[in-house]
């Protein structure tokens, strides 16, 4: 668990100091910066997305996904701890900070608990104990947090309990599956599910659709089972 904090911890310093450093930043930078995050974030989820080896895996995973997601309501569930977030530090005349609070914290949770580096690094601490992947994504998540703090705010910073719970249950959740996770193609195709997923993440920081990326998570968990029942037919 030793990464999982670590990575906890260069979230809240790299947010924190986004938003020391977001104070002095025009709107028209910070506007920019968003929109070099988005691109960023789009690049992720398309280089991730060509590691899967079989698009009906892929297909079938979203499809089921998007049914179980969108049943638990999970894109509502993960924006309702934003509204509460906004309700708790914004005050009730700052209409614009209480909406910038919320994006924040679900922007951050989707972009910090959802792609390769986090599967892998995870999987691999929960596996072997090496933390390095881990190690590395930390460094990445510390500008990446930096940067959406400026531009987001305090949102940012609250996004670390979502890593911290996360990637934690990742790690003992590997501890337990380790026969079904120690396979190369089946973490191919869960890379692949989640960097779908950061396309669509990356989309809506464009402002290119307003897609309900949480409700996709569960393909993350449907990927490795589908695959797993391919290999054996």
């Amino acid at each position: 668990m030793t990464g999982v904090l670590v990575n906890t911890a260069a979230i809240l310093i790299g947010g924190l100091a986004g938003l020391l450093a977001g104070k002095g930043i025009p709107k028209r930078f910070s506007g920019a910066i968003m929109t070099g995050i988005g691109l960023c974030t789009l690049y992720i989820g398309i280089s991730g997305s060509l590691q899967g080896g079989n698009p009906i895996i892929l297909v079938i995973s979203i499809v089921l996904g998007a049914v179980a997601g969108t049943a638990l309501k999970l894109d509502d569930r993960l924006n309702s701890i934003g509204e509460k977030l906004q309700k708790r530090f914004t005050p009730a005349d700052d209409s614009e900070g209480k909406s910038t609070i919320a994006q924040g914290f679900v922007t951050a949770s989707l972009l910090f608990c959802v792609g390769a580096m986090t599967i892998i690094g995870s999987i691999s601490s929960g596996l072997t104990g090496d933390n390095t992947i881990i190690y590395t994504k930390s460094t990445l998540d510390l500008i990446s947090s930096a940067m959406l703090a400026a531009g987001l705010g305090v949102g940012v910073v609250f996004a670390s309990a979502s890593v911290l719970v996360y990637q934690g249950f990742l790690v003992l959740l590997a501890q337990l599956l380790r026969p079904l996770l120690d396979n190369p193609s089946i973490m191919a195709e869960m890379n692949c599910a989640g960097s779908v997923i950061i396309i669509g993440l990356g989309l809506n920081l464009l402002g290119i659709t307003k897609i309900k990326v949480a409700n996709y998570f569960p393909a993350i968990v449907f990927a490795p089972i589908i695959c797993a029942i391919v290999e054996m037919c």
